[in-house]
C-alpha cells in the first residue's frame, strides 16, 4: 500500500464504544419500549462473530446494567451483561476508589445498584442518616422533589461530593428530544450551593478512561460512536479515541456538518454497518484478558 493509499484509509480499531439512545435504539419517553435502529443487531452480532470487542455506554442510569442488558436482548439487540456499561458503573469506580462508604442517591431504584454492589452503603431521601453522607450521586429521577433538592443540597453543605450520571439537558426518543432529569435536578443544586461536581457519565474522561480499563486497550485503540457532537465527539477527540457519528439521534447530517473543533466528527456513518471497515481482531493473547 502506497502512502497516499495509507493516508487515506481507514483508521484500524481494536475496539468500539456504543452510544445507546439514538445510535443502536430510540426509546419512548419513559424508557419503556426500545425500536431497534436500522443494521443496530446485524452490527453487534458481526462484531461478536469477528471477536471485536465493544461496549454500550448510555447516559442513562434508569437501570443497572445487567437490566439494561436484558431489557435490550428483549427487544432484539445482542448486549451480553458485561458489554452493557453506565454511568452508575463509573461512579461505583470512582467511589471506591476515593474511600466513599456511604451516598446519597438522589434516583430512581436502579440508580445506586451498582453503588450498592460495589458495597457502598446507599440511602434515599427520607431514609435515616440521609445528610450524613460522603457523597451525593444524582441519576434518572422523574419524581425528584424540592425536598429531595433540599436534603442534597445540606448534605453537600455537610462535605459530601456531588456526583452526576448525566449533564446532557436531552437525549433523543421516538417522540423527539426528551429532558435529561439528572441535568435540570443537579442545575438546582448547584445554583444552590456552588459545588463542584464529578461527572461520570459522557462525556467525562472519567467515563473514557473506565472503558478503556476494561476493555483493556489504550484510548488511541477505540472508536466511539454517537449521535451528539457535545457528548460522544467530544468525548473522543479529547481523549484520542476516534469519532463517529450517526444521523439517528439527535444531529442530523447537515447539523454535522456546521460542527467545528472538538464537535466535529472524523468520520459520519452512511449506515453503522459502514464500521466494519474500521475495526481488527483482538489479537488471541491480548482478548484473553478483556472484560475480565
Amino acid at each position: 500500500m502506497s502512502r497516499a493509499e495509507k493516508a487515506a484509509a481507514p483508521p484500524r480499531l481494536l475496539g468500539l464504544v456504543f452510544d445507546l439512545d439514538g445510535t443502536l435504539l430510540l426509546s419512548d419517553r419513559s424508557l419503556g419500549a426500545y425500536e431497534i435502529l436500522p443494521g443496530a443487531a446485524e452490527l453487534l452480532t458481526e462484531l461478536a462473530r469477528r471477536a471485536v470487542p465493544y461496549v454500550v455506554l448510555t447516559n442513562g442510569s434508569a437501570y443497572p446494567p445487567a437490566e439494561q442488558a436484558a431489557r435490550l436482548r428483549s427487544a432484539g439487540l445482542p448486549v451480553r451483561d458485561e458489554c452493557m456499561l453506565t454511568p452508575s458503573s463509573v461512579a461505583a469506580d470512582l467511589m471506591v476508589r476515593a474511600g466513599v462508604q456511604r451516598a446519597l442517591v438522589l434516583g430512581s431504584p436502579g440508580v445506586g445498584q451498582a453503588l450498592r454492589d460495589a458495597r457502598i452503603e446507599t440511602v434515599q431521601v427520607g431514609q435515616h442518616g440521609e445528610r450524613d453522607v460522603q457523597a451525593v450521586y444524582v441519576g434518572w429521577y422523574p419524581e425528584c422533589t424540592m425536598q429531595a433538592i433540599e436534603v442534597a443540597c445540606h448534605a453537600i453543605w455537610a462535605g459530601a461530593q456531588l456526583y452526576v450520571a448525566s449533564d446532557v439537558p436531552f437525549f433523543a426518543t421516538k417522540q423527539g428530544r426528551a429532558m435529561g432529569y439528572s441535568y435540570a435536578i443537579v442545575g438546582a443544586i448547584r445554583r444552590v450551593t456552588r459545588a463542584p461536581m464529578i461527572l461520570t457519565g459522557k462525556p467525562s474522561m472519567h467515563a473514557l478512561r473506565f472503558v478503556a480499563r476494561r476493555l483493556g486497550l489504550r484510548l488511541c485503540d477505540l472508536g466511539i460512536v454517537g449521535d451528539d457532537p457535545s457528548v460522544e465527539i467530544i468525548m473522543a477527540r479529547r481523549g484520542g479515541a476516534k469519532s463517529f457519528a450517526v444521523t439517528t439521534g439527535v444531529t442530523a447530517r447537515e447539523e454535522w456538518e456546521r460542527q467545528t473543533g472538538l464537535r466535529r466528527p472524523e468520520h459520519v456513518l452512511r449506515r453503522l454497518g459502514d464500521l466494519l471497515e474500521s475495526v481488527s481482531p483482538m489479537p488471541s493473547d491480548v482478548r484473553e484478558g478483556v472484560m475480565r
